[in-house]
């Protein structure tokens, strides 16, 4: 088992020195409140507002997974899942386009021995003017001096379901 995460982590490593390049100067990446302010930053857009896709890609690992549990009954899949090129590739349609807004409003960071979890609170509001609250979950890794985005999961509380208040400080 030891050896097959060793040669994993080695063939990501690998994948992402090409990404590293890039943007290895960027501030955002050094901290866990940087580069989930980041990934918001690039999502959230007004009409027609192009998206910084090289910079979005930057901030995860190659592998990352994008989750969303659905509670709504209007919804047929209660848990979808894609992958970075899956979510970059659904960020491009005419929803986001006509405009999107997603912003922090509180969270709770637990780090260990570069990995992280992020509890982020956050409003959301798209170009129909319909509002959302809810819970977005990173996990994160520290490794070449710099934070990585693993996975991330994110629920709203379309069910009645407030979010905690634990959530909702800084």
């Amino acid at each position: 088992m030891r050896n097959i995460l060793i040669g994993l982590f080695s063939l990501i490593l690998t994948n992402l020195s090409a990404q590293e390049k890039i943007t290895a100067d960027t501030n955002a990446t050094h901290s866990i409140h940087g580069i989930v302010n980041e990934m918001l930053r690039i999502i959230s857009g007004r009409e027609g507002e192009i998206r910084d896709w090289k910079a979005f890609r930057n901030l995860f690992l190659p592998t990352a997974a994008f989750t969303v549990l659905n509670h709504s009954d209007s919804i047929p899949e209660p848990v979808e899942t894609v992958q970075l090129e899956e979510f970059i590739e659904l960020m491009h349609d005419e929803y986001y386009n006509r405009g999107y807004v997603e912003y922090e409003t509180g969270k709770v960071v637990d780090e260990y021995n570069g990995i992280a979890n992020v509890f982020q609170s956050f409003y959301s509001k798209d170009s129909q003017n319909t509002e959302g609250k809810g819970v977005t979950s990173y996990q994160l890794v520290y490794f070449n001096n710099r934070w990585w985005i693993v996975n991330v999961v994110w629920t709203v509380d379309s069910n009645g379901v407030e979010v905690p208040k634990k959530y909702l400080r800084h």
